[in-house]
């Protein structure tokens, strides 16, 4: 199992969901936005595409940093399956609101695809969490406020489980921070693989690092 003081982990998303679920899961990662056009990507459902741009955005990023034994490359990617469509981000607040519509007092299946990439070897593993969303019966009113606010615009499925979008969630089957954009269980799997256990990404307070 390595052990190493200095490896680091670089999550290669613009999400800052995923970068506070990280950061209060003790890691401590870096940020570089892959920046790469997703529309490009086409797949026959949302576990093949959330896994298809996790892996195009790892890929990417990695692509542009120096071979470092100490450095594991993060891409994530969050899809919506409900009634047969995939869903990502809305285009417009009137493509959210027909979304809402349909989707209200109904539920979906939320994929998540993480891909991590070893920037020395260039191993790399990847996996698709999926929870089951069950949304509340929301008025009209509630739709054009959450709209209004313009949370669903900028997230995948036109809703959050962790900001305004919560109230509209009646439940889930699975894990929560997968919903949320990542999936701390599953990354601790792919880490695994890699011979890396959790504790050794987590952030060690100024003075207590090991043998110090």
């Amino acid at each position: 199992m390595r052990t190493d003081d200095g490896l680091r982990l670089v999550l290669a998303s613009a999400s800052p969901a995923r970068l506070a679920l990280l950061r209060a899961a003790g890691f401590d990662p870096s940020v570089q936005v892959s920046g790469v056009d997703e529309s490009v990507v086409e797949a026959a459902d949302a576990y093949d595409l959330c896994l298809a741009l996790a892996r195009m955005k790892a890929r990417a990023v990695a692509s542009t940093l120096p071979p470092d034994p100490d450095v594991l490359v993060l891409g994530c990617d969050s899809v919506l399956a409900f009634d047969g469509q995939i869903l990502g981000k809305p285009a417009n607040a009137a493509e959210a609101v027909r979304r809402w519509t349909a989707m209200r007092g109904r539920s979906g299946v939320l994929h998540t695809g993480h891909h991590l990439t070893d920037l020395t070897s260039g191993k790399q593993a990847e996996d698709v969490g999926a929870t089951v969303v069950h949304f509340a019966d929301v008025s009209d009113s509630e739709i054009e406020a959450y709209v209004a606010s313009r949370e669903p615009l900028h997230v995948a499925g036109a809703f959050t489980i962790d900001g305004l979008g919560g109230s509209f969630v009646e439940r889930i089957e699975g894990d929560h921070g997968n919903v949320i954009g990542l999936s701390l269980p599953l990354l601790r799997r792919l880490l695994l693989t890699f011979g890396v256990g959790v504790p050794a990404l987590w952030k060690k307070a100024e003075g207590q690092e090991q043998g110090r």
